[in-house]
């Protein structure tokens, strides 16, 4: 029997449902980051090393599509925001355009022949670029020069997540599809 999220086309009741699961996942996963961050006086670096939230973004993006990798992505940092103060409110427009952009080139690639792994970092590389023009934008807009510096501290500190990424994220689609890509 074939699983449902290997089918090309989901309902829109798996869709929702998806998406709810991923929205939960996106503002939990963080929140238990922040609390072993707090717990082991590391405060938010843990979360901003390990970037938690992008795991069920991706994740969503290449199993369900990209329909339901944006609407998470866009819609989970605003939710977190407003039932735990996370992100902060300076971030929170950059990490919505970051996510939706992410689960959106996810969805994207959710049934080309690439391997996961390419995916994964397709995506990465999608979100990136996406979250440093927005960046871009709007330091420029408010006439900051310190633009660069956000974008390359905002990749470097998140290098463990990113590497995270590539090890949980294949392996999961690969469990849940039951094949390589």
């Amino acid at each position: 029997m074939e699983n449902v999220l290997s089918k090309r086309k989901l309902s829109v009741k798996t869709q929702v449902l998806a998406g709810l699961v991923t929205i939960i996942a996106a503002i939990a996963l963080p929140q238990v980051f922040h609390l072993m961050g707090q717990a082991s006086g590391l405060g938010t670096a843990l979360g901003e090393t390990f970037l938690p939230m992008h795991l069920p973004i991706i994740l969503a993006g290449l199993l369900c599509g990209p329909y339901v990798g944006a609407v998470a992505g866009a819609l989970s940092p605003l939710l977190s925001f407003l039932l735990t103060g996370m992100p902060k409110i300076g971030m929170l427009p950059f990490m919505c355009i970051e996510l939706c952009a992410y689960g959106l080139a996810a969805g994207l690639l959710r049934n080309s022949k690439m391997p996961a792994f390419v995916k994964v970092l397709i995506a990465q590389v999608a979100g990136r670029v996406v979250r440093a023009g927005a960046i871009l934008i709007g330091v420029n807009f408010l006439g900051s020069q310190i633009a660069v510096s956000i974008i390359w501290t905002s990749i470097v500190t998140g290098v463990f997540g990113i590497a995270l990424q590539w090890a949980l994220i294949p392996l999961i689609v690969y469990r849940v599809r039951g094949n390589s890509h």
